[in-house]
C-alpha cells in the first residue's frame, strides 16, 4: 500500500462502497473524478445508481489510483486531464498542470486584442499548450506561436492542439534563443516564479510537476527578469507584454518592466485578488 492508505480494501464494492472506502483516504471530491475515470461516466451516475457493482478489473484500478492520491500524486496526471478556461487538455508530468489563475491571461489579452484580426501572439513556456490554444481559438485569426524548451512538453502541446482543432506553431526554445526575427503584437508568459528554496516545492501537488516549470532563482525572478529585458526587440511597436507571477512579485516584476522602457505598466488581479498578472505595452524606441 502507498503511504497515507492503511488498511485492506473490501474485496469488492458497488460505487457507494467504492466512494466511502476512498474518502476515509482522499478528499471526497477527487474520489468522485477518479471513480468517473474508470469507468468512463458522467457524474449523474455515481449519483443515479449508487448500488452498481464494479467489475474486479475496475474496482482493482480505482483502488490502484486512491492509493496514489493517498501518496500524493495530482489528480490531473492521474486521469490524463485538466480543465482550462472551458475546455479539456491532456496533461503528463512532463508539463506543469494548467490552473485557473492563468485563464486571467487569457481574460486579458481577449480584453485588448478581441477587436482585432490576425493578432501575432507569442507563448512563452507553453507546457500543456492551454494558454496558446486557448488564445489561438478564442482570438479571430490570430497567428499564434508558442515555444518551450522541452521536447516532451511540446509533445503534449502538439496532442493537445490536434485534438482541439487549434493552429499553433509550436518550436523547442530557450525562451527567445531559436526564434526568428518575427515581431508579436502580444507576448504572454507563465513562467517558473517560485524560489529556488521556497519550502512549497516540497509540498502538495508541486513535488510531482516540473522542476523547470516551477523555480526560477533565489527570488524566483530570474526568468520574468529575462523575459522582460528581451521582449522589447520582439515586440511590434504598441505590442503588449503580459506575465503571470507569484502572489508577492507584482512590484518588483512592474519596476523590471519599467526598467525595460515600458508604457501603461499595470498589475491584474485573479480570482482570490491576488495580484496576478503584470504587463505593459511596448511603444518603441522613437
Amino acid at each position: 500500500m502507498a503511504e497515507g492508505v492503511q488498511g485492506a480494501a473490501p474485496d469488492r464494492a458497488d460505487i457507494a462502497g467504492a466512494l466511502a472506502w476512498a474518502r476515509t483516504h482522499i478528499d471526497l471530491m477527487d474520489a468522485r473524478v477518479l471513480l468517473r475515470h474508470v469507468l468512463q461516466c458522467p457524474a449523474a451516475r455515481l449519483v443515479a445508481w449508487p448500488e452498481q457493482a464494479l467489475d474486479g478489473e475496475d474496482w482493482a484500478a480505482y483502488r490502484a489510483l486512491v492509493e496514489r492520491r493517498a501518496a500524493g500524486e495530482p489528480v490531473a496526471y492521474l486521469v490524463g486531464a485538466r480543465e482550462f478556461f472551458g475546455r479539456e487538455f491532456m496533461v503528463t508530468p512532463a508539463v506543469l498542470i494548467p490552473r485557473p489563475d492563468t485563464e486571467l491571461l487569457v481574460e486579458l489579452a481577449l480584453a485588448h486584442f478581441s477587436d482585432r484580426k490576425a493578432v501575432r501572439v507569442l507563448d512563452m513556456g507553453t507546457g500543456s499548450g492551454a494558454l496558446a490554444i486557448t488564445l489561438a481559438l478564442e482570438l479571430d485569426e490570430a497567428d499564434v506561436s508558442a515555444i518551450d524548451r522541452s521536447r516532451e512538453a511540446l509533445w503534449v502541446a502538439m496532442a493537445n492542439a490536434a485534438r482541439l482543432g487549434a493552429s499553433v506553431s509550436f518550436v523547442q526554445s530557450d525562451w527567445f534563443a531559436s526564434l526568428g526575427d518575427e515581431r508579436f503584437d502580444l507576448i504572454v508568459a507563465n513562467p517558473p516564479y517560485i524560489a529556488a528554496g521556497d519550502p512549497h516545492l516540497d509540498q502538495g501537488d508541486v513535488r510531482f510537476e516540473p522542476p523547470g516549470a516551477l523555480a526560477a532563482g533565489p527570488a524566483g525572478l530570474d526568468d520574468l527578469q529575462e523575459i522582460v529585458m528581451q521582449a522589447p526587440a520582439r515586440l511590434a511597436d504598441g505590442g503588449r507584454l503580459f506575465l503571470e507571477h507569484g502572489y508577492d512579485q507584482a512590484a518588483a516584476v512592474r519596476s523590471l518592466l519599467a526598467d525595460a522602457g515600458f508604457a501603461e505598466i499595470a498589475s491584474w488581479k485573479d480570482i482570490a485578488g491576488i495580484e496576478r498578472v503584470s504587463g505593459g505595452r511596448w511603444l518603441g524606441r522613437g
